[in-house]
């Protein structure tokens, strides 16, 4: 998908019912599964999914983010969620 999606401090993002987040132990990493096969994430991507539960805002999940890597991650969380939500992974909480 080449599609531009642009995320806003105030959305609530939640994962795609048509993916599975889970921690996968033979992977030992988290992974999303979809029909079409898995996708392995870092460390650092799966720390930004788990947030995407429904019940934070962007702006949230930036400070949670920046709390636990004592750097502003602003950029980078933007960017992988824009990512993330042109690919399908996640979607605004409706």
């Amino acid at each position: 998908m080449n599609e531009s999606i642009t995320v806003a401090v105030d959305d609530v993002p939640e994962i795609d019912p048509k993916y599975l987040f889970r921690w996968e132990e033979p992977q030992q990493s988290y992974v999303m599964l979809y029909p079409e096969g898995i996708v392995k994430l870092n460390e650092t991507s799966a720390a930004i999914l788990q947030l995407c539960d429904g019940n934070h805002t962007i702006e949230q999940i930036i400070s949670a983010l920046n709390e636990k890597y004592t750097t502003d991650v602003s950029d980078s969380v933007n960017k992988f969620l824009e990512v993330s939500h042109a690919k399908g992974w996640i979607r605004n909480k409706s």
